[in-house]
This record gives structure tokens, sequence and C-alpha cells, in this order.
């Protein structure tokens, strides 16, 4: 496996229920990596927001985007952990969930800030976009049961989900595995991880699409 020789920092993302914090935790086991996690229960505006979005979106933003930050700077010194590390999260995409719920004000204060701070982060190696249909999303939402996301609506999804659709098609600064999610369940199913593993050493091109079935 040529996996850590070619990548140092990979990144999994998707819409929220797409698997990409299991899948980070399962990809970086076998990898013997560096794990870095979204720390989304430490964010005392989340569950807030899901109850009055218009009210407590910019905090909710301003405390996520501060808190990756401070959490990705570790990338910028690679002696401190050497080695591969894996993280469930990517900043470059922050700015589209503060796009759907930011006033036009808020946002310009938001992209400020983030511009300024974007240019500490080490961009990946790879990242890993887990396309999610939404009804999908919906039904993994529900199977969890985290109490605050019950109440997230198939319209706000279908908005984020195509917001992550449209900027992964014009996304070009990284080595990108578009994977198709929908039947992929690497929580449960050792051969579906051996054979996205083995998807991802196989990957040399800038751009490429994997679309397993499990189902």
């Amino acid at each position: 496996m040529n996996i850590p020789n070619k990548y140092h920092y990979i990144v999994i993302e998707g819409p929220i229920g797409s698997g990409k914090t299991t899948l980070a935790k399962r990809l970086a086991e076998r990898l013997s990596a560096h794990l870095i996690l979204e720390n989304a229960e430490a964010n005392p505006f989340l569950e807030r927001f899901y109850q009055d979005p218009e009210r407590h979106a910019l905090p909710t933003q301003l405390f996520f985007l501060f808190q990756r930050v401070e959490q990705l700077r570790s990338l910028s010194q690679p002696d401190l952990f050497g080695g591969v590390s894996v993280a469930d999260f990517f900043l470059e995409k922050d700015p589209l969930f503060a796009r759907l719920t930011l006033s036009d004000e808020e946002f310009k204060l938001y992209r400020n800030m983030y511009q300024h701070l974007q240019l500490q982060i080490t961009p990946p190696d790879l990242l890993i976009y887990l396309q999610t249909p939404v009804d999908a999303l919906l039904n993994r939402i529900e199977t969890r049961g985290i109490a605050y996301e019950q109440g997230i609506s198939r319209g706000y999804l279908e908005r984020l989900a195509s917001s992550y659709s449209d900027f992964f098609h014009h996304y070009e600064t990284a080595p990108l595995l578009i994977v198709n999610n929908e039947h992929l369940d690497v929580a449960s199913n050792d051969v579906a991880l051996d054979v996205l593993v083995e998807r991802i050493d196989q990957m040399r091109g800038q751009r490429e699409y994997f679309n397993p079935d499990f189902s």
C-alpha cells in the first residue's frame, strides 16, 4: 500500500449525515494516522442554531471557523506528528454553510475573517468527497438520533447538498476522489473499507470518481 508515501494529509468531506467522521476514524485506524475530528459538541451555539438559525448562524459559524483553524495549525509543523493525518472537515467548504445561513452583511464580515485565517492553513494532499443522496442523509440523521439534528429540514439538506456538488464540481486545488456514498457502509462492512482503501491507493489523476455498489 502506497497511501502513506503519497498522502500525508487526507480530508474526508460531505454533508451532515454522509458518514465522513466514521470514514475518517476507520481510515485513520487502517493507516495508523493522526486523526483530526471536528468537535461539534464543543460549539455552544450549535443547538440554538438549529432551533433559530437566523439568530444564531453568525456565532455558530465563527466558533467553528476559529476552532477548525486552531485544530489545523499543527499541519504547518509536519515534524510534530509525522506520517499521515486524516481530518473529517475541510476549511475551504466552511463558506458553503455561511452563504446558506448568514445575511449579506454577516457574510461579508465572516468572509473577511475567513480570508485572513485561511492563509495559515495547509491544503490537503487528497480530498475525498462523499456524495450522498438527500434521502440517505435524512435516514442517517434520523438513525443516529442526535436530538438537535432531528429538526433539520429536507429543504435545508437539498440546498446544502447542491452547494457541495457545485463546490466540488469546480474544485481544482488538490487531488479529489468523488465517492458515490449511497451504499458504502464502512462502519460495519470491512470489505467496503478494503475496497475504498484499494481505490484510494490506485488514485493517479487530479479528479477521479468511485461508484461502488454494496446494495
